[in-house]
C-alpha cells in the first residue's frame, strides 16, 4: 500500500498529497514543525514534541484546531496506519488557506500535515568514522528577530548553511551566532568535551546563542549527568572547537554523531572519542528499552 499522509483529518496517499498554493506555509514560510523519531513501534518523546510545537504556535499567534490530546491520536494512528516499526514523523501546523498579501489574518483555518516514513540522515558508517565540518558563512539567524525556540517552516537560513558544507564535501556545517559565537548546526545541536584531570567536561551553547534546545540534546545532557559527566551551557567559540578533545552532534533525526574534523583541524585522534561513543550506547539502549519513552 501507498505511503498515507494525514492532512487535514484525511488520509490522502503521498502522490496525492498536495497543498493549497494560497497557503501561507507554502507563500511565507508561515508555520510551524515537528521531527519526530519512532523506535520498536514507539514514538519517542511524543508529548515534549507536542508541548513544543504548541509553543511554538502560541508564540507565533497560530491556534492549533486540536487538543495535545487529538494530536497525539492522530499521531498514532498516522504511525499504525503506515506500519512503520522504526522511522521518523514529520509533523507540520501552516497558517493555512490566504490570499497573496503578508496579512495572517486572512487565513481562517491553519492546516495541519503528519507523514510518517523512513529516514536516514546520515550514512551508518559515518557513525563509526564521525563526520567532518565546517564553519559556515552564514550566521544564525537573530535571536530578537525570531526565537530559536520557534521551530518554524522558514528554514532558508539553515538551507544556505548547508550549502556550504556541501560545497566543502563535508558532512555538516556550524552556524556561529551576531556576536561570532558557536549556535548549532544546520539542524543538530553542539556539543564540545574537554578532557580534565578532574574527568570530562562537556559544554553546548546556551540557548541565548541562537540555539533550538533540542529534544535529543536534552535527553543526552540527561544521560551525560546520570553517569557523572559535568555538563556546561556556556558560550562557545571557534577555538573552543578547534581545540575540544571530543566533539559530537545531536539530533532528532541524526541522534548522536561524533564530529573528528573541524575547519580541516583532527579532534583528538581523528576518531569518535570514548565519551561520545559511551553517550551515543546510552542513548541507543534506551530508545531500545521496551517501556515508554515519555
Amino acid at each position: 500500500m501507498s505511503q498515507q499522509i494525514w492532512i487535514d483529518g484525511k488520509y490522502v496517499s503521498k502522490e496525492n498529497a498536495t497543498v493549497n498554493v494560497y497557503d501561507h506555509g507554502l507563500l511565507y514560510g508561515d508555520g510551524i514543525f515537528e521531527g519526530i523519531r519512532i523506535y520498536n513501534n514507539r514514538i519517542f518523546k511524543l508529548q515534549t514534541h507536542l508541548q513544543r510545537l504548541y509553543k511554538s504556535a502560541q508564540a507565533i499567534r497560530l491556534q492549533i484546531p486540536y487538543t495535545i490530546e487529538e494530536f497525539t491520536k492522530y499521531t498514532e494512528e498516522t504511525v499504525a496506519k503506515n506500519n512503520l516499526q522504526n522511522g521518523y514523523i514529520r509533523i507540520l501546523v501552516t497558517r493555512g488557506v490566504g490570499d497573496l498579501s503578508l496579512n495572517p489574518f486572512a487565513c481562517p483555518k491553519p492546516g495541519v500535515i503528519i507523514i510518517a516514513a523512513e529516514v536516514a540522515l546520515y550514512p551508518q558508517e559515518a557513525y563509526q568514522t564521525g563526520l567532518e565540518v565546517i564553519t559556515s558563512s552564514v550566521i544564525r539567524n537573530h535571536p530578537a528577530a525570531l526565537s530559536p525556540k520557534v521551530k518554524s517552516l522558514n528554514y532558508l537560513n539553515n538551507i544556505l548553511a548547508k550549502m556550504d558544507a556541501i560545497d566543502a564535501g563535508v558532512g555538516e556545517a556550524i552556524m556561529l551566532n551576531h556576536q561570532g559565537l558557536v549556535a548549532e548546526a544546520t539542524g543538530d545541536n553542539i556539543f564540545a568535551i574537554t578532557h580534565t584531570p578532574d574527568g570530562p567536561v562537556i559544554i553546548s551553547p546556551p540557548p541565548h546563542a541562537g540555539t533550538l534546545e533540542g529534544v535529543t540534546m536534552t535527553v543526552v545532557i540527561q544521560l551525560a549527568k546520570s553517569i557523572g559527566i559535568n555538563v556546561l551551557r556556556q558560550d562557545i567559540t571557534r577555538h573552543d572547537l578547534h581545540t575540544c578533545d571530543e566533539m559530537f552532534l545531536t539530533g532528532t533525526a541524526a541522534e548522536v554523531i561524533a564530529a573528528v574534523k573541524v575547519d580541516g583541524r583532527v579532534i583528538g585522534n581523528g576518531k569518535p572519542g570514548k565519551i561520545t561513543n559511551q553517550l551515543n550506547q546510552l542513548f541507543r539502549d534506551l530508545v531500545a528499552k521496551d517501556a515508554p519513552v515519555d
